[in-house]
């Protein structure tokens, strides 16, 4: 058995540009202060984690819990509200791709996003990428990518180790975190450098190249 895993935002879902816009909004409306986009400088790049960090900074880490549900509730009307005005765009061959792997019967999948599950469910959606039986582990479970990714291994039902653990993402986080978890990376766009890397998932033989599925 094999698992394979995915990011959602700049990974399967062209989301990044707008998803930055509302969060970063949402936590000003609410904390009245604005926090940095130079997503490097914060240790834990989830929604969670940014806005954990930018309250302690603030010193406001007593307040996080309430903050928190504050900004998560604005931030999800804010990514709604965009969703209707605006067609929201898998990246090239997702879903596609995402039926594929879904149908090889030595594969299991899993989705560990960085953001929050109501948004990234909203956003899929969006996309027209069907994700229905496939488990999916966000910022909802923790601040850390790493730990997030292993829950979205648990929900998965993978009670032995896999032949093979591979993650699909687009940040360096993404890269950091498979690398702490010992995952195969694949890169998907120019984010950043990798050896692995695929613009989309419109050639699929390209994508499973990377995979050792053998």
């Amino acid at each position: 058995m094999h698992h394979i895993m995915f990011d959602i935002d700049g990974t399967l879902v062209e989301s990044c540009a707008f998803d930055e816009h509302c969060y970063i909004s949402a936590v000003k409306e609410i904390t009245g202060h604005t926090l940095s986009s130079d997503w490097h400088t914060y240790p834990h790049v989830t929604d969670s984690g940014v806005l954990q960090h930018f309250l302690v900074q603030l010193g406001l880490q007593n307040r996080f819990e309430d903050i928190h549900e504050q900004v998560k509730i604005l931030f999800t009307d804010m990514i709604s509200a965009h969703i209707q005005q605006t067609r929201i765009r898998e990246i090239p061959g997702a879903a596609s791709f995402i039926r594929y792997l879904k149908k090889q019967p030595q594969i299991r999948l899993s989705l560990a996003t960085g953001g929050w599950e109501e948004t990234a469910r909203l956003k899929l959606a969006a996309a027209g990428i069907d994700i229905t039986g496939i488990p999916l582990a966000s910022s909802n479970d923790h601040h850390a990518r790493t730990v997030i990714m292993q829950h979205a291994l648990k929900q998965a039902g993978t009670d032995n180790m896999p032949s093979s653990l591979s993650y699909f993402g687009d940040g360096e986080w993404d890269k950091q975190a498979c690398s702490e978890l010992n995952f195969n990376f694949i890169l998907v766009g120019n984010r950043t450098r990798h050896h692995q890397q695929i613009n989309d998932f419109r050639d699929t033989k390209h994508a499973l190249a990377f995979l050792p599925l053998s």
